[in-house]
């Protein structure tokens, strides 16, 4: 008994009571609101039962196993998928109009949600060290690419973009996958040639960073860019940019790399702005919405309605009209979560994903290897890079991309991908108790 004490993970079982109280209590103001009849019974809120289950699962299940990892981390998530899971329940009866029934999305988020915390276990369980991830870093580059070329040749193509592959009884969005396994790769070169990526050559009076040693790096990154380009999927494209940039500085701290990135950037966005007319029609609509407020412009326009009408404490949950969004429980959750919850409520979004970002960087810097540094890094910088981009384009501070925002959005792939990098910084949380 005194042994099951001493593995309890208090603190992560006290922090998991407010995102626990929030799924219920926010659940049962959106059924009230939608009906206006004060009674109700336990199935009207089993979305919500089923969710907190599952939470009271994992983290008895960590207890019962010893696992003595860090203990924000995991309710810092449950917060923001609780979140999550709340605006596609208040926001299905809108989706009915499109053809669905009323309760699938909701439905089919828990079940991804319940898939995302399987995830997570057989992550726990399964893989005990995360060296081995490095001995394989060429065949998972090489496996990321072919599943990318699949998608190229075979996926289905909606809004634009082929980025899905639909294997009968399923649609999977292999892109999702593939962030990982690049910063996986990306981890394991890195700290294979750290010493001599930090260092330099000198011909004649130049001194010259190691080309030969950045010529493989840069090849799969490239290779892994184009790809999606001609993919039409250019906020991956730039998420994977940002990953790249921000690993090989955190490796090298040779500013130069940042600086040519930079610049490559500059000019990879100037001729992609000449060459794709999606490309083009994108950033028009960012500069002036109202140029076509009917058409290209009617979603921007929509979402930003849905701030201002927020203002700082919002419409409440349940009573705001986030269905003039189109397709707002993904590209603009945000803007409906600002809608519905005010500035006040966005500003709360917005500091749990700086306590998970600064959590995982956290972690990185603890990691007790080079590999599991970079890995943690590289990891944490997808969720950082996710957030800003999709919240920097629901205020149209910068052109809107297709990428959700993590353990919010609504999404199957994406929810999934981000349960596995929760368990890579779970385990790399641990590495520093193995040694000691």
């Amino acid at each position: 008994m005194r042994a099951a004490l001493e593995r309890f993970r208090f603190t992560e079982f006290q922090l998991l009571i407010v995102p626990s109280l929030m799924a219920i209590v926010g659940l049962l103001t959106i059924f009230l609101a939608r009906t206006g009849d004060t009674t109700w019974t336990w199935a009207d809120i089993w979305v919500s039962l089923a969710y907190v289950a599952l939470l009271a699962g994992i983290t008895l299940w960590f207890s019962a196993t010893g696992f003595r990892g860090d203990q924000a981390l995991f309710p810092i998530v449950a917060m923001l998928a609780g979140m999550g899971l709340l605006m596609i329940q208040r926001l299905q009866p809108e989706l009915a109009e499109r053809g669905e029934a009323w309760s699938t999305l909701a439905e089919r988020q828990v079940i991804y949600l319940a898939l995302g915390f399987l995830v997570l276990w057989g992550m726990m369980t399964f893989v005990k060290r995360l060296n081995w991830l490095r001995r394989y870093k060429y065949t998972w580059a090489f496996s990321g690419v072919v599943l990318m070329v699949i998608t190229m040749l075979f996926g289905i193509e909606i809004n634009g973009a082929r980025l899905w592959l639909d294997l009968g009884f399923i649609v999977v969005q292999p892109g999702e996958l593939v962030k990982v396994i690049l910063v996986v790769f990306l981890a394991g070169y890195l700290a294979d040639h750290h010493d001599l990526l930090s260092g330099h050559y000198q011909l004649g009076p130049l001194r010259l960073p190691p080309i030969p040693y950045l010529i493989p790096l840069i090849f799969m990154w490239l290779m892994a860019v184009m790809i999606v380009v001609l993919q039409n999927d250019l906020g991956t494209a730039l998420l994977f940019f940002g990953i790249f940039l921000a690993m090989l500085y955190a490796s090298t701290g040779r500013l130069l790399y940042v600086l040519a990135g930079l610049v490559s950037f500059g000019v990879a966005v100037y001729f992609t702005y000449e060459l794709f007319s999606h490309v083009a029609i994108r950033v028009q609509n960012w500069i002036d919405p109202w140029g076509s407020p009917l058409g290209i412009g009617y979603q921007q326009i929509q979402g930003e309605y849905a701030l201002a009408s927020g203002e700082m404490f919002g419409t409440g949950l349940g009573f705001g009209s986030p269905e003039f969004i189109p397709v707002v429980e993904t590209d603009y959750i945000f803007a409906a979560i600002g809608e519905e919850l005010g500035l006040l409520g966005t500003f709360g979004i917005l500091v749990l994903y700086m306590l998970l970002i600064a959590r995982g960087y956290l972690i990185a810097i603890r990691a007790v290897s080079q590999f599991e540094r970079l890995l943690a890094l590289g990891v944490t910088t997808i969720l950082a890079l996710q957030t800003l981009i999709i919240v920097a384009g629901n205020l149209r501070l910068i052109p809107l991309t297709g990428i959700t925002l993590p353990f919010i959005s609504a999404g199957g792939s994406a929810l999934l991908a981000n349960f596995l990098i929760l368990g890579i910084l779970l385990r790399i949380s641990e590495s520093k108790w193995d040694r000691q």
